[in-house]
């Protein structure tokens, strides 16, 4: 039985890029597969559509997740989630409305810690622009960013005994990746809304590791 829906939802075109990235990285046989163990048999060589419309439910999403660690357990499906966050911001999300001008010279020449403060920001803004995921960034401390998940995609009716939202940590990697010019960031999941917390939370550490 397909999952319940949400009603909430994310633009195709936000879903056609992961599934894509799910298809480079697992080969077109292992996307086939998680898209049927997840119940979603109907995208097989039938991605959703090239548009912003609000199409793909969140429920949708979550399935997708909950069977990439169904068929690769907790580690490999952690691993592959990861791994198609950072193929979904390098394919398509940088090139994005509101994230065009963090490529422009002006922004190139800013101080690291200007880049941050004005890039992150921008990553939230076009997930609460775009789709219905609510995103918000604030600073704590002299040395974190915290980017919260009031709504979240990736774990809707989810229960877990940890943080599941691999997604968003392998999008968040490479999208600073990206705003600060090449430099590798920390991503930590902090807290989860399907470990029962009131939001999901990433730290991002300011000092790259790389």
């Amino acid at each position: 039985m397909p999952p319940e829906k949400s009603g909430y939802y994310y633009p195709n075109k936000f879903a056609r890029i992961t599934i894509e990235a799910m298809e480079e990285i697992m080969g077109k046989n292992g996307l086939n597969a998680i898209l049927n163990l997840a119940q979603l048999g109907h995208l097989v060589d039938n991605y959703p559509p090239d548009n912003l419309e609000k199409g793909f439910d969140f429920a949708d999403f979550t399935a997708l997740n909950i069977a990439l660690e169904e068929m690769y357990g907790p580690r490999g499906g952690r691993g592959l989630a990861l791994r198609a966050g950072r193929a979904t911001f390098a394919d398509a999300l940088r090139g994005f409305g509101a994230l065009a001008g963090v490529g422009d010279l002006a922004f190139k020449v800013l101080p690291l810690s200007a880049k941050l403060k004005i890039g992150i920001p921008a990553m939230a803004n076009i997930f609460n622009q775009f789709s219905d995921q609510i995103s918000n960034v604030y600073e704590e401390g002299t040395d974190r960013i915290i980017y919260t998940l009031e709504r979240c995609p990736m774990c809707w009716n989810r229960k877990a005994d940890r943080p599941v939202c691999f997604v968003g940590q392998g999008l968040l990697q490479e999208g600073l990746r990206w705003v600060s010019g090449g430099h590798e960031f920390k991503v930590d999941m902090a807290t989860c809304i399907a470990k029962g917390e009131d939001m999901g939370r990433y730290i991002i550490y300011k000092e790259p590791t790389a």
